[in-house]
């Protein structure tokens, strides 16, 4: 019986070339991925000019302060597949709307946000149809009661199953 002597394998100059492309291959891949993921998310805007932005800061303070001191209290409601709101004043009547919309804003995505025009559905309350998805949105209502300026109220909300949690 011949052992044959078994020729032990060489690491050569292609073993090296192929480790390297393979390598940056990889990297490559990963940040091409990354950039496109990056380009199609959330911009990151949140105001056009931070500068202007910092100098409306307190009158609208001012504003939100004047407002809170209406001490109206709006319900927002959402559910089988309907936005309802109604406004009433600090001694719980209702009052008086005569129009209202309502911007739905996703907060990682710009191409989901979607403003809704209530009407008026019964007394006071106004509604709509529309079904955000399930998620975390801002919401915007801009009550329209008779003033200077609408009635704004803001909320950050959690849609599950259709429904407001």
């Amino acid at each position: 019986m011949t052992a044959k002597a078994q020729k032990p394998r060489e690491f050569t100059g292609k073993h090296m070339l192929a480790i390297i492309l393979a390598f940056f291959g990889v990297v490559i891949a990963v940040n091409v991925t990354m950039a496109t993921l990056a380009n199609t998310s959330w911009t990151g805007l949140v105001v056009e000019n931070t500068y202007v932005a910092s100098q409306q800061f307190n009158k609208k303070a001012e504003e939100g302060r004047a407002q809170a001191a209406l001490g109206w209290v709006g319900k927002l409601t959402i559910a089988s597949g309907e936005v309802r709101y109604s406004l009433t004043d600090a001694a719980g009547k209702p009052v008086p709307l005569h129009g209202v919309k309502v911007l739905f804003r996703h907060p990682a995505y710009e191409s989901e946000d979607k403003s809704v025009t209530l009407a008026l559905a019964t007394g006071q309350e106004f509604a709509a149809q529309h079904v955000p998805r399930d998620g975390v949105w801002i919401v915007e209502v801009d009550a329209d009661a008779g003033l200077a300026k609408p009635y704004r109220d803001v909320r950050r909300i959690i849609i599950s199953h259709g429904a407001l949690q």
